[in-house]
């Protein structure tokens, strides 16, 4: 999560600047959902996971076609469940 007001600023000035160079200028950003989302698969399974955990949720909430911060924090919610569980399973070389 962003650490201070000027980072969360920064942080709101791309996601609009990149929403609208991708032609998605309405759509509403949960930063704190994929923030806290990214740190934890990068906790959890590698560090590289935390992009390719944000991009797969974005993707499976964007193709629901439903209510974009609905489908977030349910694509999220299954995306963070298996970050769990995948923590408490034993990892090669254990």
């Amino acid at each position: 999560m962003p650490t201070n007001d000027e980072e969360l600023q920064i942080l709101n000035e791309w996601s609009q600047e990149l929403a609208q160079a991708l032609q998605i200028p309405d759509l509403p950003i949960d930063h704190e959902i994929l923030l806290d989302l990214a740190r934890k698969s990068a906790d959890t399974i590698t560090h590289a996971a935390a992009p390719v955990t944000a991009f797969l949720v974005g993707y499976a909430a964007g193709s629901r076609g439903l209510d974009a911060s609905d489908s977030l924090a349910s694509t999220a919610g299954v995306a963070s469940s298996l970050c769990e569980s995948h923590n408490r399973r034993p990892h090669a070389g254990e």
